[in-house]
């Protein structure tokens, strides 16, 4: 889901649809435009676990400042998604650990 149009702000401004690939599933999001942002678009809520107590987490704070929606980004893991602008090809993944029985989100 994506806000359109904003009473405040006006219309959205285009932007360039590109392809990314998350947790093996390619969506479609705008170019530049934040991966937490895009990830939210399709539904998304949930970008990790904790580990110790495996709780899923996603956007707390928005602005890059805590770690809740840390995800592995091109092979570099712990990449804040709320601040990572979004490019075509990109491979994300969850910080989701299959051998420790977590799954993905």
């Amino acid at each position: 889901m994506r806000i359109d149009h904003h009473p405040v702000l006006g219309d959205r401004p285009a932007g360039r649809l590109v392809t990314i690939t998350v947790d093996g599933e390619q969506l479609l999001a705008v170019e530049g435009e934040p991966i937490a942002a895009a990830l939210l678009a399709h539904g998304r809520r949930f970008f990790r676990r904790t580990p110790r107590r495996h709780e899923p987490r996603g956007v707390f704070c928005g602005i890059g400042r805590c770690t809740d929606c840390v995800m592995t980004v091109d092979g570099v893991p712990n990449v804040r998604t709320c601040v990572t602008p979004v490019r075509a090809g990109m491979v994300i993944t969850s910080n989701c650990s299959e051998e420790g029985g977590h799954g993905k989100l």
